[in-house]
């Protein structure tokens, strides 16, 4: 039987991926209730991110493979670099500095855990 996976990508969110990787490390290879936990009480800015799309995943879980949330494991999480945003800032003197926002792609794939 082949192994039955939800997946949920969102793209372009507009956090640096360095930043968004240190809430992925906190839930990675966890079961999905204990991510929602971790995630829920965390304070940085990716986990509020993170958690939306781990919700998305969780649905796609339930709509397409009728699994459910007690069930599910994270199989992977992968935070990917997205397009650089690239704007100036003003500078003395007329000049101009470069600014880069930096944005993410986020992809979260769920199996359902084997049972003992």
């Amino acid at each position: 039987m082949q192994k039955q996976k939800a997946k949920a990508i969102t793209k372009y969110v507009r956090i640096s991926p360095y930043k968004a990787r240190r809430s992925a490390d906190l839930i990675r290879n966890m079961r999905v209730e204990d991510a929602l936990l971790q995630l829920r009480y965390s304070n940085l800015k990716g986990s509020r991110l993170i958690k939306k799309t781990l919700d998305s995943a969780i649905a796609n879980a339930l709509n397409k493979f009728d699994i459910r949330q007690e069930q599910l494991k994270l199989d992977e999480i992968r935070i990917d670099e997205g397009p650089t945003i690239k704007r100036s800032k003003p500078r003395n003197r007329g000049g101009q500095a470069p600014v880069k926002k930096r944005t993410s792609h986020i992809t979260i794939v769920l199996k359902a855990e084997e049972e003992k």
